[in-house]
């Protein structure tokens, strides 16, 4: 999480000149809400003006585009290099066939796709600027804890530079994109999300980039959802690299799962999680090599696997078409079977 959020330092100062034997109980609400102010606002502060308004164009096929032309809409994204690139969600720019980008100051840009991955929901952008412009600092949202403070910044409905504020409500979820694919270690907050945040950064409390705006369930309350960063910075460079989330392909569906400690020992693990399959899919590469449902994948050509995230980022590009060892438990037997990923499907 970074260093020390500041309203904890607020509050010892506050405390350290408060009555009593218990000086923290001793604070006014007024003075606790006014520490817990000064923190939102220096964090938002930190990200608002590489903070940007998205609005698309997309082209209507048939009956549609002979009475409408082009169909628009709007989301969020955020800088997150001086020299321009944004990150959004692939829903919000994909099949767009223009790209406009509004910052905090007013001004406005034309974007390129740069590249867009619907399996994570993901997509970077770039924007011209003779002057370097400002951005965010990403995050490590492994080191995240449930309960920590969690601020959503974006254009819901349209109106822009809205701040909403929360916690994290739990971690490590999973979230069907819209191609069909899982993402998984997924963050669930209840920091309000509407239509047009998605792709607008979720921070902490020091205004670190911790996730990205993605998801709400229609008709519930406070129960919303970002893209880990740690995820984002691996599609970054995928995208950086190839123009596209190239990834080797199993056929399996899984769940990160603890181990005991029982466990570690008896089969010499230093993980504390791996990876339960839930379901094999018929005539994949797993099924080819003898994955069962009821597996536990632990290691993959000796890398430890702790959770499905990491399953998923051992599977990149590199190992497509070559022979992978998988290393897992099958009841009491440790076994190493081999597979051959393929490339997955765009």
């Amino acid at each position: 999480m970074g260093s020390r959020p500041r309203f904890i330092d607020d509050l010892s100062r506050a405390a350290s000149d408060a009555p009593g034997p218990n000086h923290l109980n001793s604070l006014s609400d007024d003075a606790l809400l006014d520490a817990y102010s000064r923190t939102v606002i220096g964090a938002l502060e930190r990200v608002q003006q590489a903070v940007a308004f998205i609005s698309v164009e997309r082209r209507l096929a048939g009956a549609a585009a002979r009475d409408r032309g082009a169909r628009g809409g709007t989301g969020s994204g955020f800088i997150f290099t001086p020299d321009g690139y944004l990150l959004t969600n692939s829903h919000v720019v994909h099949g767009a066939t223009h790209i406009q980008v509004t910052l905090a100051d007013g001004s406005r840009f034309d974007a390129d796709l740069v590249g867009d991955d619907p399996g994570s929901d993901l997509a970077v952008l770039r924007i011209g600027s003779p002057e370097p412009l400002p951005h965010v600092e990403l995050g490590d949202s492994s080191k995240l804890r449930v309960g920590q403070i969690a601020i959503a910044v974006g254009n819901p409905l349209g109106l822009a530079q809205t701040v909403t504020t929360g916690v994290v409500s739990a971690l490590g979820r999973s979230l069907r994109s819209n191609s069909g694919r899982m993402i998984y270690d997924v963050i669930q907050t209840d920091a309000a999300l509407n239509p047009g945040n998605s792709g607008g950064p979720l921070i902490n409390s020091t205004g670190q980039v911790i996730g990205v705006n993605t998801a709400i369930i229609p008709g519930a309350q406070a129960i919303c959802f970002a893209t880990a960063i740690d995820t984002a910075k691996w599609v970054i460079m995928q995208i950086f690299a190839h123009g596209r989330v190239r990834r080797a392909y199993i056929g399996v569906a899984g769940t990160t799962t603890p181990l005991s400690r029982r466990v570690q020992r008896y089969f010499g693990l230093s993980a504390q999680s791996a990876v339960h399959v839930m379901e094999i899919v018929k005539g994949s590469p797993a099924a080819a090599g003898g994955l069962r449902t009821d597996d536990t994948i632990v290691a993959i050509d000796s890398l430890p696997v702790q959770d499905v995230d990491g399953l998923q980022r051992t599977l990149d590009a590199s190992r497509i078409d070559k022979p992978v060892n998988v290393t897992v438990l099958r009841g009491a037997q440790r076994l190493e079977l081999t597979l051959t990923p393929v490339e997955q499907a765009s």
